[in-house]
């Protein structure tokens, strides 16, 4: 049904109006899903790249168009291998949504979830202190806005409540969660031996460990901190934005996770690491 004031050349109906309006929130839903992490940064690039297809082919740049054209004949193809996680991950939840939410009409019933908040930072800077002294390794991930739920499955589910005595126990050499990390969201340790991305980058010095280049890993591909104590130097480290931060008193632990996880994180400028 069109609009009594249609603009000019433009009829504009009520459906298209809905059309608009459910693809916008589509969209919204999507960054949702690949807020921070360098998912949002790819399919920002493909975005790009699409728009600039839409102009030269508006123009008429008859070869490039061609050229452009054979590389989004592909472009869905291209976005399942890219964002296979994510659209795993989108998928299990719209799953469990529709069996919390009232079933398969129930999906974008979102159910509710208690309010995030984040750990207290004294049990793990007690935990890491105690575990750098008898030079044990330990990897502990503080979940900000990146959804880790698919590294969490990876692992063994715990839903508890963070203890100095939970941790010590989790990383002892003799137990058999040492081996992987823990990730902690909204205040509660979600899952242990979990694997993590090693970073491929080539720049990450050859004294780092596995423990350091997961880190690394997790740290490129979303917006988490991790805390890394060193199995073989004792060392306790925090590892952010890609970047580590090595050799930390247990003081500086605690002050720096108290001002990344209790505060709203902002991406700091590129510094040298301490």
């Amino acid at each position: 049904m069109p609009l009594p004031f249609p603009f000019y050349f433009l009829h504009l109906g009520l459906a298209d109006v809905a059309d608009v309006l459910l693809v916008t929130w589509l969209l919204y839903q999507l960054y949702k899903l690949l807020r921070g992490s360098v998912a949002l940064n790819v399919a920002l690039g493909l975005l790009s790249l699409y728009l600039v297809y839409l102009v030269v082919n508006a123009l008429g740049l008859g070869l490039l168009s061609a050229i452009l054209g054979q590389f989004m004949s592909v472009g869905v193809l291209a976005s399942i291998i890219l964002f296979q996680q994510e659209i795993r991950r989108f998928l299990l939840n719209v799953g469990k949504v529709a069996m919390e939410g009232g079933g398969p009409l129930g999906w974008w019933r979102r159910p509710s979830r208690p309010a995030s908040g984040a750990p207290s930072v004294a049990a793990f800077v007690e935990a890491a202190k105690s575990l750098a002294g008898k030079e044990t390794g330990a990897l502990i991930c503080f979940t900000l806005t990146s959804d880790l739920s698919s590294y969490a499955e990876s692992g063994d589910r715990l839903d508890a409540e963070p203890s100095k005595r939970l941790l010590l126990a989790i990383f002892n050499k003799t137990s058999p969660l040492h081996d992987g990390a823990v990730i902690v969201a909204q205040g509660r340790l979600v899952a242990a031996r979990c694997i993590l991305p090693v970073s491929q980058n080539p720049e990450v010095p050859a004294a780092l460990g596995l423990r350091h280049r997961a880190a690394l890993g997790l740290t490129e591909a979303s917006d988490a901190v991790v805390l890394v104590v060193s199995e073989e130097t004792g060392q306790m480290s925090l590892v952010r934005h890609g970047e580590i931060h090595r050799g930390l008193a247990a003081a500086e632990l605690k002050t720096r996770l108290q001002e990344w996880l209790l505060v709203a994180p902002t991406r700091p400028k590129p510094a040298a690491a301490g």
